[in-house]
């Protein structure tokens, strides 16, 4: 997989940050904390920064390092913020987290898991009624998606599609890229479009929260499990203060009630995994080989046809 072709098309899509000017990394002390930057999962929702910082504020309390979290405007700034050293830790999908390491070597931090699993889900969702029973079904109908940087809600679906011998590009009516998980169900629920899709924790939240009726819309298509959208570290870190960092995400777990103990959606999880293989991170962007950078971006292209 060549995950330059990969940035390349995230920085065209990018809102420039402008140059970085030099910059005193933190110690992550209470006047001088360290800077999280996640991407925006759910855009125009604070849900993310909600799921992430019981654990954060746990690790301040237990282990005194301090924390400043913010959402970023999109996937592809929010690897502009760590590699512009504009944040020292970030919060990715394993798109997003192989251009911050191809780009300035982002160090994988820790992914969560639960029942010993560190995976999680992509899906294709649409309405019992839609006709559509397969992905081959798509041909000639419309599919909303999220971010183009978004690991499970453009990138592992349009593998997933390709797959099943659909051409997005000439075999798709309509594409809508809606920019989040949330706003690409939205997209299905208001019948802008007769599929969409999001990963499976935010079709998930969704029903919880009523937002989707399970007895209306059906889970279409399933991948494979990705590896959990991983926390990053931004190399020009003081080795010690990365240690601590990595111990506490280590053992937090033990310290605290299992409530602050969250992961991607505000799942309750068991632990981080702070030891996670990279080659199985970045082994993840093998799967989608088929997605070429001309493909993607004849895609984005056939989105902004109206």
């Amino acid at each position: 997989m060549n995950i330059r072709s990969l940035i390349t098309a995230a920085l065209a899509l990018a809102v420039p940050m402008g140059a970085a000017s030099a910059q005193t990394m933190p110690t992550g002390a209470e006047g001088d904390p360290v800077r999280v930057i996640m991407v925006p999962a759910e855009i125009g929702s604070r849900d993310t920064l909600s799921d992430y910082r019981p654990v954060f504020n746990a690790i301040t309390e237990e282990y005194g390092i301090h924390f400043d979290l913010r959402l970023a405007d999109s996937y592809a700034a929010a690897v502009q913020g760590l590699c512009n050293d504009q944040a020292d830790i970030g919060w990715y999908g394993a798109v997003t987290y192989g251009q911050a390491r191809e780009l300035c070597g982002a160090e994988l931090l820790a992914v969560d898991v639960k029942n010993e699993q560190a995976v999680y889900y992509s899906g294709i969702y649409a309405r019992k009624d839609s006709g559509l029973e397969t992905l081959a079904d798509l041909k000639d109908h419309s599919l909303a998606v999220g971010d183009p940087n978004s690991t499970s809600s453009f990138n592992f679906p349009f593998a997933m599609v390709l797959a099943a011998d659909v051409d997005p590009v000439n075999d798709l009516s309509k594409i809508v890229i809606a920019g989040s998980h949330t706003n690409s169900i939205a997209a299905l629920t208001e019948g802008r479009v007769d599929a969409a899709a999001a990963s499976f924790n935010a079709f998930e939240k969704a029903v919880s929260k009523g937002v989707i009726d399970p007895t209306v819309f059906k889970v279409l298509a399933k991948s494979e499990g990705i590896p959990n959208p991983p926390l990053a570290m931004n190399a020009k870190l003081d080795d010690d203060l990365k240690a601590r960092i990595r111990l506490a995400f280590s053992e937090i777990h033990t310290k605290v009630d299992p409530q602050f103990i969250r992961g991607y959606g505000g799942k309750t999880v068991d632990r981080y995994d702070t030891e996670y293989p990279l080659e199985k991170m970045l082994g993840a962007l093998d799967k989608l080989s088929a997605l070429t950078k001309r493909l993607k971006g004849e895609i984005i292209e056939k989105a902004g046809e109206r």
